[in-house]
């Protein structure tokens, strides 16, 4: 390439411009370029800045000007064009995925920088599946008329590991605890499958802030993460990477009040509305709860553009932060529109009725920030940004949400086993967001030898534009297994509404009709109770479900509980209604610096007759082994012992209470194993019918039963195992009993 340094000390005057070597390029075009024009006069420099603007015009590959008298003698070389791209050496990516991130293509211009920054582009997605020392060499291959092939030569190099994940200047939680916060796993026994242990930058940078929320959610306002250094092994295989941390000192709540200047504000009921008692444990989460709480208070007595502003006096030597709630007026603004792009498939109301704010309703930073983890919690999108700008006048915002749609929709296989039912296969088809209105679909299938069931099931989660959910489901049950020696045929068909009524609790409606047939019994061994219940029953059920939970919305992170309370009358096309009352109760927490979890349970049940009905034994209740650890499925409870099969009879009452902890026993954290202590104690008792064979009354009293073990927790790659080694500590002679079991479940 040259330029006419030559001609910088005089001037010309062109009547004549001559083009040399452009093929696909117009003469037009590169006059327009050059800006020279024919007969005026022009000067050295402007010359060289005509032969500046050919060169950086990005259309040709090498430029020269040349003055010749009047003539002004313009020869290029234009880039070539692309014939094919092709990318070789690429294993652990295929060329579709590579593809989709390059610039050259068919039929465009080639161009080194393109090329090059097509190179950066693949070496970066290796990168992002942990292949740091991955590298991209572009090449030309020269075609006939001025065509090329733009082949890219990839080196793929080895997946870099997390080798070792440590912390420094933690001294309240231990290594492991923090590990198993972070989106970055260490690389364990499965590390050729395992993605999330490979070296991602972009992950680290996430972990930082997983860390911060963490510690601040546990009191510990000053917690920084003073640096993150990841370590290159000698063999550039692994990484060893290093959190800088400092904790600071733990704070708790000291005095809470509330303040206001307005006089329309009666503070007393502001003051009452505060949950949170000096001496627990600070937490950004309870501040901003209780902000939410005050704020609504005060749109229900009808106060708009309130604001509730904490203020924290912080008290170092005594560990506490004072918090003064202020109810303030904030300024007037109001939401002008809702403006909603990137969603190409979900409807937009599915997106707003996230949203508790309309278009003309009062502006609140706060409920604009819960709409947005709520649109991010339906896990429809990738990426879904909600951010404010300025309206058409001084006092209105307008609210963009930009999404990026993801997959909704998934194909589950599982598999199980038991002792008893041997192994069986779990299908799952299920979207979660179909024909975009947020619905969700599913089809299930479930089979074992004895076993079989296929269930329908469709749910709306804003059942006429309300906050109520409505499901419909449907399916059939085919059961000839599990310690029974008779067949169970069921179909069934239920809808449902459900809706909150506080902060924890949500109240359900259901309805539906059942049909179910006992048969095939044994005609020499099956007890003659069972002759008494066999055939087919039909009819209706209503019933409904009160649920309280807190163990993801409650105020303490390392504990929660749930408490859920249902009743179901079931009526057949007969005089046999029945009511079924239900309670269980669970409560979890984690101690030794959350090394440890406890967990108790307690659940119950009893089926009480209306005038002169009586229960089957497709009505009545019996422990599975998930129910009651130590013991066969329908492995207790009230037995025929003089018929030949000894045939479980079920109970009309249950109850279970469950004690266990999960624990380390210091095994290295990428083997993904864990342990466990548990102790069941329950029974299942009472029956309508306990004439039995010969004559014999059946025993149905209340006997407790009890059994103690040992877990053992697995994260594999193909799922999260579980085996229970248990013992029975107090069970009957005819008690089936089971030491063992373990259950697995994984997803393609």
């Amino acid at each position: 390439m040259t330029s006419p340094d030559m001609a910088r000390a005089q001037d010309f005057r062109f009547t004549n411009v001559e083009i040399n070597g452009n093929q696909r390029i117009e003469a037009a075009t590169i006059l327009n370029f050059a800006e020279i024009a024919r007969g005026e006069t022009v000067t050295g420099g402007q010359l060289n800045d005509a032969f500046v603007r050919l060169q950086n015009s990005g259309l040709f590959e090498s430029v020269t000007l040349t003055p010749r008298g009047n003539t002004l003698v313009i020869d290029v070389v234009e880039f070539p064009t692309i014939n094919q791209v092709s990318i070789e050496g690429n294993r652990r990516l295929n060329d579709d995925q590579l593809l989709s991130v390059l610039q050259s293509a068919p039929r465009q211009v080639f161009t080194p920088e393109t090329a090059e920054a097509d190179a950066a582009a693949i070496i970066e997605a290796y990168q992002l599946s942990g292949r740091l020392a991955a590298t991209v060499e572009p090449r030309i291959i020269r075609r006939s008329e001025n065509r090329v092939d733009v082949v890219f030569e990839v080196t793929e190099g080895a997946v870099v590991e997390n080798e070792r994940i440590s912390f420094v200047g933690n001294r309240v939680f231990s290594d492991r605890r923090l590990r198993r916060e972070l989106a970055t796993k260490q690389a364990g026994i499965f590390r050729q499958i395992i993605r999330a242990d490979t070296f991602i930058e972009d992950r680290v940078a996430f972990d930082r802030q997983l860390l911060t929320d963490f510690y601040q959610a546990r009191g510990y306002v000053d917690f920084q993460v003073l640096s993150v250094t990841p370590e290159l092994s000698r063999e550039r295989d692994a990484v060893f990477l290093t959190f800088n941390l400092r904790e600071g000192q733990q704070f708790r709540f000291g005095q809470v009040t509330a303040s206001s200047d307005l006089s329309e504000v009666d503070i007393d009921g502001y003051i009452a509305a505060i949950d949170v008692d000096p001496g627990e444990v600070y937490s950004p989460a309870k501040v901003d709860r209780t902000i939410t709480r005050l704020e609504r208070l005060a749109l229900a007595q009808g106060l708009n553009f309130i604001r509730v502003t904490p203020r924290v006096t912080r008290n170092d030597a005594a560990g506490t932060l004072d918090l003064d709630f202020v109810v303030e007026r904030g300024p007037r603004v109001f939401v002008e529109r809702i403006d909603i792009e990137g969603n190409a498939t979900t409807l937009d109301r599915v997106i707003r009725r996230q949203f508790d704010t309309v278009e003309g309703d009062p502006f609140n930073p706060r409920e604009i920030r819960e709409a947005a983890e709520r649109i991010r919690a339906l896990g429809f999108f990738s990426v879904a940004d909600v951010n404010t700008r300025s309206g058409s006048t001084e006092d209105s915002v307008i609210v963009d949400v930009d999404v990026e749609e993801q997959p909704t929709g998934s194909l589950s296989f599982g598999g199980s086993f038991s002792p008893d039912d041997g192994f069986g296969l779990i299908v799952s088809l299920t979207e979660r967001n179909f024909l975009g209105r947020g619905q969700t679909v599913s089809l299930n299938f479930d089979g074992t030898s004895g076993d079989q069931n296929l269930s329908f099931r469709f749910v709306e989660p804003s059942f006429l534009a309300r906050d109520v959910s409505f499901s419909f489901s449907v399916g059939t049950v085919s059961s000839n297994n599990s310690n029974r020696e008779f067949d169970i045929d069921r179909t069934f068909l239920d809808i449902g509404v459900g809706f909150p009524v506080s902060e924890n609790g949500r109240l359900s409606l259901s309805a539906g009709y059942f049909s179910e047939e006992l048969s095939d019994l044994d005609p020499v061994n099956s007890s003659p109770i069972l002759f008494r219940e066999t055939g087919k029953e039909s009819g209706a059920r209503i019933g409904y479900a009160y649920t309280f939970d807190t163990r993801r919305t409650g105020l303490n992170p390392n504990a929660g509980v749930l408490l859920r309370f249902d009743q179901t009358l079931q009526s057949p096309l007969g005089d046999n209604t029945l009511l079924f009352t239900e309670a269980t109760a669970i409560a979890q927490t984690r101690v030794f610096n959350e090394e440890v979890l406890l967990r108790a349970a307690l659940e119950g049940g009893a089926i009480t007759a209306i005038g002169d009905a009586s229960s089957r034994v497709t009505d009545r209740y019996f422990l599975s082994r998930r129910q009651m650890r130590g013991f066969a499925s329908n492995g207790i409870g009230p037995r025929d012992r003089e018929a030949g099969n000894e045939d479980a009879l079920g109970g009309n009452k249950y109850v279970v209470a469950r004690f266990e902890a999960e624990f380390p026993l210091g095994l290295p954290e990428e083997y993904g194993i864990e342990f466990g202590a548990f102790l069941d104690i329950g029974t299942v008792w009472d029956l309508d019918d306990t004439a039995g064979a010969g004559g014999v009354e059946v025993d149905d009293d209340f006997i407790l039963r009890s059994a103690a073990g040992v877990s053992v927790f697995w994260d594999t790659a193909i799922g999260p195992l579980r085996f229970n080694f248990s013992r029975a500590l107090r069970k009957e002679d005819y008690d089936d009993v089971s030491n063992f079991d373990f259950t697995v479940s994984t997803r393609f």
